[in-house]
């Protein structure tokens, strides 16, 4: 009897998912909401190019959002995703810069440096058993320093390498419909969330990533090897920053050693704001893209209303308890 099997009996994938239809209705609202506002309030706001600068803006994040939906619908967390995706970029550089590689060894070593570092917080956390929390702030200070390091505390331009720029401001939809340049980012983002999807539904790896968020004990006694599907989880979060850190290599054309630290925070609260539950077991993936361009529109919108900066964090700071907080009101009708 195989393990899906043992934990389907085992009654573990009852409505573990639940549908969070509401929250979800609720977060789109308000992004439709805030829409509205922003609109009324602007003429520039609305604008083709404003709007593409605000897809552009919510690639990387919401990339980096859905790598951390898969954790957190486990029940744990990850604060190394910021610095996992420039250490990811500063690889990619050393690759087609410092050792003049092709372009499709770069991507593959973004990738391929995602999913190990993903794997190593999955296996500190599995196997030695160190709190998430802890476990992913020492990753990533480690690899925030390894990024200087790397780098030698300079950023690595790309370029000599044709073609890298193009993974993120090109447009292949924009050749195709005149008028409508939709970066590659964009896209990317969009292939990554449908791929994501289809894993967390489709897939024995999505099933556990629930049940493990929902009841972790009960799937270790259904005789489930939890330490092997944790691991799997952390690494494909991993490897899933990998193509955030490509995203903002390109966008930037060059990788940043000192950038990221602070990105895993908009992260977080695109998938708090788009309804996945802090205590595991719930979310998904278009709940978090939504989130992801509630926070984007947000800054965009304050940017354009000449709102200071330090207002904007205090609004954001204010919606992430507000989400929160309908989580645990939904919790308790449960």
């Amino acid at each position: 009897m195989t393990e899906a099997n043992v934990a389907a009996k085992a009654g573990l994938f009852d409505n573990i998912r639940g549908s969070g239809a509401w929250h979800k209705l609720l977060a789109f609202s308000g992004l439709l909401a805030l829409l509205v506002v922003f609109s009324l309030a602007s003429p520039n706001f609305l604008q083709t190019q404003n709007i593409i600068a605000i897809l552009q803006a919510t690639s990387v994040n919401g990339v980096l959002a859905i790598a951390a939906t898969l954790v957190i619908i486990t029940g744990g967390i990850d604060l190394s995703v910021g610095t996992l995706m420039t250490f990811c970029a500063v690889i990619t550089g050393v690759v087609l810069t410092y050792l003049g590689w092709p372009l499709p060894f770069g991507i593959l070593a973004a990738l391929l440096t995602g999913m190990l570092s993903g794997f190593i917080s999955g296996f500190t956390i599995a196997k030695l058993k160190v709190p998430p929390f802890i476990a992913t702030l020492g990753m990533m200070l480690i690899l925030k320093g390894l990024s200087l390091v790397v780098s030698g505390t300079k950023p690595i331009y790309f370029n000599n390498t044709p073609g890298f720029s193009q993974i993120s401001l090109g447009s292949v939809v924009g050749n195709v419909i005149p008028g409508l340049p939709i970066p590659n980012g964009v896209l990317i983002l969009f292939v990554v969330a449908i791929l994501i999807s289809f894993v967390l539904g489709k897939t024995a790896l999505g099933r556990y990533t629930f049940a493990l968020g929902s009841n972790e004990e009960a799937v270790r006694l259904s005789g489930v090897n939890v330490d092997r599907w944790k691991i799997a989880v952390y690494a494909l979060a991993g490897s899933v920053c990998g193509v955030a850190g490509l995203l903002i290599a390109s966008r930037l054309n060059s990788a940043q050693p000192a950038l990221g630290q602070g990105y895993e925070l908009d992260a977080i609260a695109a998938v708090v704001i788009g309804g996945t539950s802090l205590s595991g077991g719930r979310g998904t993936v278009l709940g978090t893209l939504i989130g992801a361009l509630i926070i984007s529109v947000l800054a965009n919108g304050l940017r354009i209303l000449s709102v200071a900066q330090e207002w904007q964090t205090v609004v954001t700071g204010c919606i992430i308890i507000l989400a929160v907080y309908a989580d645990i009101l939904r919790r308790r009708k449960l």
